[in-house]
């Protein structure tokens, strides 16, 4: 394979638009595209079964277009869509009639959702039953990927990733690629066939912008803007990282209706993977091509990290993996050598490789707040050559071998923090 190519043809397939946090906009998804194969107007029953980590991701995030929160109402909101021609985008349709429609759905059909016993990270399998048709959908791996349909027990579909999945092909290619030469591709890239990045930058500012202008959630955006306006705290690049990041989450885990750019699957990963860039270009302008250079560094990086931790996991992708993005791409920003841009990846692992996710929610604010401010000063130790010591911890002397640890910890080491937080959440009064 061509790594340039490779890193191109990703970039296509993961920097995507997305609206409403990721986990329940899947169900809404898949849901709506169970009702369009089911074609039947008489639903006897609903059955869904999801993976832990989807399950934990969509308990208490707002969904677009209501006041609610929660994976019933997204499931319902999908069946009364009723297609699925949108993707991820799906929530974009919902109107005050479908709200009504989807309540009507809750109160009046058998409609149940259960964790699947499984170690897949992202797993959603719909059930609709009626007198006259009965469908069998799911999804597996990424959100949008559809496996599996089953009508009357006829499969319509079925995809067997192993074997046909040409983006697991290249994602496991680019697993055995070293950080530097992953840049240095990027670097002779055509930007014109990346331009589509910017894009992110735009929409991810509108929401960040929405969060600013408004106090949505618990407000850290919000309340981090004033702040500053008050002089209270600086506006240096730092803290207008944590301000517009936060923001951006404030505003989308409240389920306000923008899209979001997201980023290997997750809108969250999007907005800290791009937002921290953003304030560093306000501060310091570049030129389009350099934005969009750094802006492919920063998702490659992100894809890279959590292809090891998984798309979901114990850990909090934003941290970890995005933020770590956004800190390399600032560093090469700043015209860091390669070793710099190493350290910085090495220095965000040092600092908050133990932050957990707990699921989405209003307060992810805070740790997107958190990593991007991290993001900054990571980068800023690197370009001075102030880089964690090798062999401190789980750093190792490759950044490699060391994103490698990250991955083993997340997968092995905590599997039980994973379902000790889903049990927490789940037995709360």
């Amino acid at each position: 394979m061509d790594l340039k190519n490779v890193i191109i043809n990703i970039l296509k397939d993961e920097v995507v638009p997305a609206m409403g946090c990721t986990e329940p906009v899947a169900l809404s998804f898949a849901c709506g595209k169970a009702k369009e194969n089911f074609n039947s107007k008489q639903i006897d029953e609903i059955k869904i079964l999801v993976s832990p980590n989807i399950y934990k991701n969509g308990l208490g995030v707002g969904i677009p277009n209501t006041d609610e929160v929660g994976l019933d109402i997204a499931g319902a909101l999908g069946i009364a869509i009723g297609n699925g021609n949108k993707g991820l985008q799906i929530l974009e349709d919902v109107t005050r009639k479908k709200v009504e429609i989807a309540h009507d759905i809750l109160k009046n059909i058998t409609f149940n959702i259960d964790i699947k016993d499984t170690m897949k990270k992202i797993y959603i399998e719909v059930n609709i039953m009626g007198k006259e048709n009965k469908v069998k959908l799911i999804i597996e791996d990424k959100h949008s990927n559809v496996v599996y349909i089953e009508k009357n027990d006829e499969i319509i579909l079925e995809k067997q990733l192993s074997c046909d999945c040409k983006g697991n092909d290249e994602i496991d290619f680019l697993m055995k690629q070293k950080i530097e030469d992953m840049i240095k591709e990027i670097e002779k890239i055509d930007s014109k066939k990346i331009e589509f990045l910017l894009d992110g930058i735009k929409m991810n500012e509108e929401i960040a912008n929405e969060g600013l202008a408004k106090k949505h959630g618990i407000g850290v955006g919000f309340r981090t803007k004033r702040l500053i306006e008050g002089g209270i705290l600086s506006d240096d690049i730092l803290n207008n990282s944590m301000m517009l990041t936060a923001a951006g989450a404030d505003a989308r885990m409240s389920g306000v209706n923008m899209p979001v750019m997201s980023s290997n699957g997750s809108g969250n990963n999007g907005l800290t993977a791009i937002l921290p860039i953003l304030a560093y270009i306000q501060k310091h302008p570049q030129s389009n091509q350099n934005s969009i250079k750094a802006l492919a560094i920063s998702h490659i990086i992100n894809c890279y990290i959590k292809s090891y931790i998984g798309r979901l996991s114990a850990l909090c992708g934003c941290a970890v993996a995005a933020g770590t993005g956004a800190s390399a791409a600032i560093t090469w920003i700043m015209d860091g050598s390669y070793n710099q841009i190493n350290g910085a990846i090495k220095n965000m692992i040092a600092n908050i490789s133990g932050m957990i996710c707990d699921g989405a929610k209003p307060s992810c604010a805070l740790k997107v707040s958190t990593s991007a401010s991290v993001a900054i000063q990571s980068a800023l130790l690197a370009i001075n050559d102030d880089i964690t010591f090798d062999k401190n911890g789980i750093i190792e002397n490759s950044t490699e071998q060391t994103i490698k640890n990250l991955g083993i910890i997340s997968k092995e080491g905590m599997d039980k923090t994973d379902r000790s937080i889903l049990d927490i959440m789940k037995n709360m009064d």
